[in-house]
């Protein structure tokens, strides 16, 4: 972001010579110094100077300038009709947007119009349809640090409340989703920024922005927000009370995100957001916790393997949701999936209900498809930024709502009772809108056209007497003729000279003596009776009255309508739960999906699918899964592309997918809850943050081993794939023990150490498994067939891929073989093949001194080596090691020897 917007030094210089319009231009910048300030001008949006430039650069406008006493300074501008585009153009270059919208009527002032900033537009507060991305929520976050909020306030303000952490606020300006946290430390503040993926984020003092970025726009803002009992007024001043929130922080980051939603509406103390009904606190170990790590490796938003078409994830095959409400529900519930076993299968037995019924569900599906997207219109209703189309839309959404229900009626789960029973038709509501808004009314409000016949007597007369009038002019025209006898005259009207009688050139000496002329053209005159301009004067004052009247009408009916926002959202929330699990009874219809069993001991699967693989790939081989708390780590080799990441990540899916209400992609299922899924699954790098491929991985690893728990589900791909085969066996051995004997957590680790295959058989609660291959030479599977079902195989250049999970240890991996099938030059193939035939070098033959290990022994360097060990065994003190200090000990250990 440029650092200077403002004006120019030799305009600052001269500030009392600017014209008036340009000192209010910059008397804005200076108030919004943190926005590019976009000024009205007619229909236009200006900017000058730096800020004039900088728009031009982004959006491709044409810099033009202008000049006055202070000198020639550059000027950009962009229509008003259009000037979404550009905005979104200058939020994604980084710029907040500040709108300055005339509030004077030109034609009513002398000298200078009035502008005042109407809304700051900025990422993660965008309300406008076309600025936002789709349905999904559009979050802003707010941050505070609970030391530096208690030390604000003394200890008075906190003596109920814990101390620590973090306090996050999260909310959707768009739809009034406003929810509040507290968390331990950093490492749970990236989880949760991971997992609902902000836009924007308003940080407190005492907060490090650069540990939370991962790409969110992060936003400056008034310190003094964050001040607990500032921000505690500022939470009782919208929901009565800040008792629910559980920590100063929490109160520090909730009044502070209202107060920067508020900063954003415009005004010199901003505006109220009073559809705001709802703060939901909530304790993220409510729900299955996933960071941004597990969510992007498991796709649950986005593709990023090379598996199927592009923009698959698992939201895209299992949203069958018919409105905007029940995309966002059923997104947030795969976000967010239950811990709480009753609450889960509440959910199961309502898509059960639903899957048994296609009729109803069909139905459902049909009515559902008629509902507008109410959440984000009642929160335009309530900013007073609403039309009479969005009144009209919220009338026909209500409409729906006793279909719905009434298809609901003969419903035996409890949760579609109880959905039922929250589906609210306001008909009051639905009644006021039916009398006041015309079916299909006009895109403006300020035309006529929007309030129904009928609705206000004073409003009727107003339009008979504009009627009465126009249908008198109608009928002058015949009269005129029959008493001039002039056929061609003709009565007409324009903007600029009102109603007139037209009367050509060679007619004019039958014009009658009451005729006033009006205006002269090439081939006739205008002219106006003094009737005529008495009628014209009636209808003037009547339209004009007619149309204010009707506006006065349309924002009673509209401040009416907000006043029920809380049963509108109340009953949105209703709608989308329903239209959400509607949703998953039709994957599960159309794709073959199980009811899982929840609250077991184990991870048992039978015919296990990868929901998102099984759409795009032909002949997907269903897998079982067996994890048990005596058989809870799985050491998986096995091929390259034999599926092992597949059969991982599909396990993790199968769960998620269970604990957010659906069925599962299974013949049957009975599933342990799980509090958490990691992954450590592929391989990246980030380079900006100095940070190799091997350390991403390290630090990766670092955070599962330290969080995970025993009801942990830990999916590990490879690791220690990104350093030296030695070290990266060793890690790897080390964190299998690691995983084994302290963490407890169910496990699935994928690898090429074959060497760990024998650490699983030794451990008690580890078990080996492996997906087989066949070469063609061979003609019998690589690995000897043991269990599994027939299915389709796939064939690359003589190695046949089962992707069928076996278990004990595979024999091999073919890397020679997968690396011909990509295309590596043949030369290198056969070389390859060379190096793996040859025969393993002798002791004397890897010692680079030439001394072999009787020579070594001989000379004492062995007894050396084990004094030395063992000194630095007594050192270490293995009660006070961290994971990652025991696995760079352990290293330490094997180089030694």
């Amino acid at each position: 972001m440029d650092a200077a917007l403002g004006p120019p030094d030799q305009m600052a210089e001269n500030e009392g010579d600017l014209t008036p319009m340009m000192s209010q231009y910059f008397e804005l910048t200076r108030r919004y110094e943190d926005a590019l300030v976009l000024f009205q001008v007619g229909d236009f949006y200006e900017l000058f100077c730096d800020a004039a430039e900088a728009a031009a650069r982004i959006c491709e406008i044409t810099l033009t300038a202008r000049e006055d006493s202070t000198g020639r300074y550059p000027m950009a501008g962009v229509p008003i009709d259009n000037a979404e585009p550009y905005i979104d153009d200058l939020l994604d270059a980084g710029y907040r947007v500040a709108v300055a919208d005339q509030v004077q009527d030109p034609d009513e002032v002398t000298g200078v119009v009035d502008r005042a900033v109407t809304r700051v537009v900025t990422p993660g507060t965008l309300t406008e349809d076309e600025l936002l991305a789709g349905d999904d929520n559009n979050f802003v976050a707010a941050l505070a640090a609970d030391s530096v909020a208690r030390s604000a306030t003394g200890t008075a303000s906190g003596e109920s409340r814990e101390s620590g952490g973090f306090g996050l606020a999260l909310l959707d300006v768009s739809t009034g989703d406003f929810y509040a946290t507290s968390l331990p430390n950093a490492a749970r503040v990236r989880d949760e920024l991971g997992r609902f993926a902000p836009a924007e984020l308003v940080t407190g003092p005492g907060v490090a922005t650069d540990r939370f970025e991962d790409g969110t726009f992060v936003a400056e803002y008034d310190d003094a927000a964050f001040d607990a009992e500032r921000a505690g007024e500022t939470v009782e001043a919208y929901f009565g009370s800040a008792d629910a929130l559980a920590s100063d922080a929490e109160v520090a980051a909730c009044g502070a995100l209202l107060d920067y939603a508020e900063y954003t509406r415009g005004g010199e103390d901003g505006d109220r957001l009073d559809y705001l009904n709802h703060l939901t606190r909530y304790d993220p170990r409510e729900y299955l916790q996933m960071d941004a790590v597990a969510l992007r490796s498991l796709e649950v938003f986005e593709q990023r393997s090379v598996h199927g078409a592009e923009g698959t994830a698992l939201v895209d095959v299992v949203d069958e949701t018919a409105c905007a409400l029940g995309r966002r529900t059923l997104t947030d519930w795969l976000r967010r999936p239950l811990t709480d076993t009753d609450e889960i299968e509440a959910r199961h037995e309502a898509v059960g209900e639903l899957l048994a019924d296609p009729l109803t569900r069909e139905e459902l599906h049909e009515h559902l498809r008629d509902v507008y997207d109410v959440e984000r219109l009642i929160s335009r209703v309530a900013r007073g930024r609403a039309n009479a189309r969005d009144l009209r839309a919220l009338k026909d959404t209500l409409d729906v709502v006793p279909e719905i229900r009434g298809l609901l009626a003969d419903a035996d789960s409890e949760k579609l009772r109880e959905l039922r029973a929250n589906l609210d038709d306001l008909p009051e509501i639905r009644d006021l809108l039916s009398r006041a808004i015309v079916p299909d009314p006009p895109q403006e409000l300020t035309e006529g056209g929007v309030i129904r016949d009928g609705y206000d007597e004073t409003l009727d007369d107003l339009r008979e007497t504009e009627r009465s009038g126009k249908q008198w002019i109608d009928d002058l025209e015949e009269q005129e003729r029959e008493r001039t006898g002039v056929e061609s005259l003709k009565v007409g009207h324009n903007a600029v000279h009102g109603y007139y009688i037209e009367v050509t050139n060679p007619n004019l000496d039958a014009v009658p003596e009451n005729y006033q002329r009006r205006q002269t053209l090439k081939n006739s005159e205008r002219f106006v009776t003094p009737e005529l301009k008495e009628r014209e004067d009636d209808i003037v004052r009547a339209e004009q009255r007619s149309q204010d009247l009707e506006y006065e009408l349309f924002c009673e009916v509209r401040d009416r309508v907000a006043e029920e926002a809380e049963r509108v959202q109340a009953t949105a929330a209703a709608v989308a739960a329903v239209d959400a699990l509607a949703s998953f009874a039709t994957v599960a219809a159309s794709h073959d999906y199980a009811r899982p069993e929840v609250g077991g001991d184990g991870i048992h699967v039978e015919g296990g699918r990868h929901p998102v693989v099984e759409r795009t790939e032909a002949g997907f081989v269903p897998n079982d899964t067996g994890l048990t708390p005596e058989r809870r780590v799985a050491v998986i080799t096995g091929p390259n592309m034999s599926g092992k990441s597949t059969y991982m990540r599909q396990v993790a899916l199968i769960v998620l997918l269970a604990q957010a209400g659906s069925f599962v992609p299974a013949g049957s299922a009975d599933l342990r809850v799980v509090d958490r899924i990691f992954t450590r699954v592929g391989a990246s790098d980030d380079i900006a943050g100095g940070r190799s491929t091997f350390m991403v991985e390290m630090t990766e690893l670092s955070s599962i081993l330290r969080a995970a728990t025993e009801d942990s589900l830990v999916l590990l791909d490879e690791v220690g794939r990104g350093t030296s085969t030695t070290d990266g066996l060793a890690i790897a051995r080390a964190v299998t023990e690691y995983v084994h004997d302290e963490l407890g957590a169910t496990t699935l680790f994928a690898t090429h150490h074959h060497e760990l295959t024998a650490d699983a058989d030794r451990l008690d609660d580890a078990l080996n498994l492996h997906f087989g291959a066949t070469r063609a030479e061979d003609g019998v599977p690589a690995s000897e067939t043991s269990g599994g079902s027939s299915c389709e195989h796939r064939e690359y250049d003589g190695i046949t891929f089962q992707h069928e999970v076996r278990e004990g240890p595979a024999t091999a991996s073919y890397g020679i073989e997968v690396a011909q099938t990509a295309g590596v030059p043949e030369t290198v193939v056969e070389r390859a093949r060379e190096f793996l035939d040859a025969p393993e070098p002798s002791d004397e033959e890897s010692d680079p001194t030439g001394a072999s290990a009787s020579e070594s022994e001989q000379n004492g360097s062995g007894d050396a080596e084990d004094s030395d060990l063992a000194s630095r065994l007594d050192e270490i003190d293995i009660a006070e090691l961290t994971p990652v200090e025991a696995l760079n000990v352990l290293n330490e250990l094997k180089r030694r020897t």
